[in-house]
């Protein structure tokens, strides 16, 4: 099963590491069913940038960024070059470490989840 180790940009959030991430689970997913804060406001369609995180390593193991999904980065607040969106990022192997950081989600007008 895959490791995915969240940390913030908010310094006041502790990191935290998720293990046994089933293979084809998004980032956002396995944000979601571990109590790790990401706003989503489309519904995980690729229609916003609001789950935007930066992958610091680990992207091998991600499904290959669309057009459709670097369009909506080049929307998000701050993006870099190892900017990814969460709905986006899925994970393709049992055996994947993720690094992620989860920029200021206070900055993002929208839905909490």
């Amino acid at each position: 099963m895959a490791t995915v180790k969240f940390t913030f940009e908010d310094k006041n959030i502790a990191p935290k590491t998720v293990e046994n991430i089933e293979e084809g689970f998004t980032l956002l997913e396995a944000a979601e069913e571990n109590g790790v804060h990401l706003n989503h406001n489309c519904g995980e369609v690729c229609a916003c940038s609001t789950c935007h995180v930066y992958v610091h390593s680990g992207d091998e193991f991600l499904e290959e960024i669309s057009d459709k999904e670097e369009d909506f980065i080049d929307r998000a607040i701050n993006p870099r070059v190892e900017s990814r969106l969460g709905c986006q990022c899925v994970i393709l192997k049992n055996d994947a470490v993720v690094e992620v950081e989860i920029p200021d989600q206070s900055r993002i007008i929208g839905h909490e989840h």
